[in-house]
């Protein structure tokens, strides 16, 4: 018989440890088992093995709510992460429900039944399990490949080309020449890391700049509020402060764009050589947060430049060579290896096969409700993180939310909620309203978001606490009732 358990999470990364622990604390009497398709907890932190991996969020809001973040580094390195998640998946019991080399496929909703069915890829065998709720906690990108663009001539060149995604682990850089093509947070990661541990010299290559904020790795605000406080009531000190900070911070961004902007550039002027050309090189074209603000812990990149282990070429590329570059200029760098620092695929819920009564689902004529359920599709829920704050922030509202929503079904009655898609009143606007190129190629896949609350998503974790954690689950938009299935019809 096929095993039927109340909840599934598909994940076990930070969106799926979340999920799992809110229901073992608000729903205890709910059934669910964590659908993980990699051999170990983490999803991000997991997958990526390249040199300086860390976090581009402080550790207070990417850290659980529930789980204090204890170590002085507010930026994290990715093996301190995982010994973070792991820890916390031991301590409370989520270890027992997770799955692992469980991918699952497909999902279909089965309207006579009121259940989905997850298909899942399990050693090579399919396995099918049963669910009254789904809860896909996959994150919003393509875990097999990333974004590499065709670059003529590729084949000719002598060297190796790597995407950060893909690093292989016994790559031997000592004293190699490499360029780093991009200009994003894994760039700006992986160059620092890159100059200070053996290259020869690393150039980072980018098409146009992008806003760069030097913080300390070590709060030493956080760091004294640890010696003050406990353990917990410092670690909520700690975390209200950076809340505090990242919405002021992204707020003034927003207002006064020129200021954000002269601000940064004068940072990244003052820790540059004398002379260096910030304008062409460290000055978007773009306002401040129009695409996500990189943080470089303690100024690391501007200090590889300033020591001369790296520089930056402001530049297109014509084709590869064998020995390296060409770029539209006419120059070219030279290089050992090439790294392709250019972005991701953006894919929602793993690439699963989504499937109403046997029907394909289509996603684009869909409505994110709160930013975390799709209009006419039951019993479901996803968690998509902040693009302006830290991605914990949000997976852990959405996850108090799904239990609410679970607990005012059992204490009615209900076992079907369905978000009603709006009337004609309400514009459609983009799921992802951020410019990065990922997200542009593939707006035309996504779910739709709309032009007035609870369908649009305005990035802003204080207004989501009043939305999400503290607003009505029956509101209008949600229909909630007792299937026929339920009812014996």
């Amino acid at each position: 018989m096929t095993e039927h358990v109340d909840v599934v999470i598909v994940g076990a990364g930070i969106s799926g440890i979340s999920a799992a622990w809110h229901l073992q604390q608000r729903c205890p009497s709910k059934s669910f088992v964590v659908l993980e398709r990699r051999e170990n907890l983490g999803g991000t932190w997991d997958l990526f093995k390249y040199p300086g991996i860390r976090s581009d969020s402080d550790m207070f809001t990417l850290g659980f709510r529930f789980k204090p973040w204890t170590d002085p580094k507010a930026i994290a390195d990715g093996a301190s992460i995982m010994r973070y998640l792991t820890e916390t998946v031991d301590e409370c019991g989520i270890d027992k429900h997770i799955r692992y080399r469980h991918r699952v496929l497909g999902v279909d909703w089965s309207s006579a039944d009121n259940r989905w069915t997850v298909r899942a890829e399990v050693d090579g065998e399919q396995e099918d399990i049963t669910c009254s709720f789904l809860f896909a906690c996959t994150g919003y990108y393509n875990y097999d490949e990333g974004y590499s663009p065709e670059f003529p001539g590729a084949a000719d060149f002598r060297g190796t080309i790597v995407h950060p995604q893909h690093w292989p682990e016994n790559l031997d850089y000592a004293g190699k020449r490499i360029v780093v093509i991009g200009s994003g947070a894994t760039a700006v990661t992986l160059i620092p890391a890159l100059a200070s541990s053996g290259a020869g010299h690393v150039t980072m290559l980018q098409r146009s700049p992008t806003y760069i904020s030097a913080l300390p790795a070590v709060d030493p605000l956080a760091a004294r509020v640890n010696k003050l406080l406990p353990a917990k009531p410092g670690y909520v000190v700690n975390r209200w402060k950076s809340i505090v900070f990242q919405s002021a911070q992204y707020r003034i961004a927003r207002r006064f764009p020129d200021f954000m902007r002269k601000q940064l550039m004068t940072m990244a002027q003052r820790r540059l050589p004398e002379g260096y050309d910030v304008q062409r090189h460290f000055g978007p074209n773009y306002k401040v947060w129009d695409e996500r603000l990189c943080l470089a812990p303690n100024g690391d990149l501007f200090r590889a430049i300033r020591k001369g282990r790296a520089d930056v070429v402001t530049d297109t590329i014509d084709r590869f060579t064998e020995t390296g570059i060409k770029l539209s200029s006419g120059a070219e760098l030279a290089a050992d290896i090439i790294v392709t620092a250019t972005g991701l695929n953006l894919q929602l819920f793993g690439g699963a096969d989504i499937r109403m009564d046997g029907h394909p689902l289509d996603l684009t004529t869909t409505m994110a409700y709160k930013g975390m359920m799709l209009s006419g599709v039951p019993n479901m829920a996803f968690t998509v993180g902040y693009t302006n704050a830290s991605w914990t922030l949000k997976a852990d509202l959405v996850s108090e939310f799904v239990c609410r929503v679970l607990n005012f079904m059992d204490s009615r009655g209900y076992d079907h909620v369905v978000p009603k898609h709006p009337d004609s009143s309400i514009d459609e606007r983009p799921l992802l309203d951020f410019t990065p190129g990922y997200v542009l190629r593939a707006l035309d896949r996504l779910p739709k978001a709309g032009s007035r609350s609870p369908w649009r998503l305005k990035q802003n974790y204080l207004l989501d606490l009043r939305l999400i954690r503290h607003g009505k689950v029956d509101d209008e938009a949600l229909d909630f009732s007792k299937s026929r299935a339920a009812a014996g019809v």
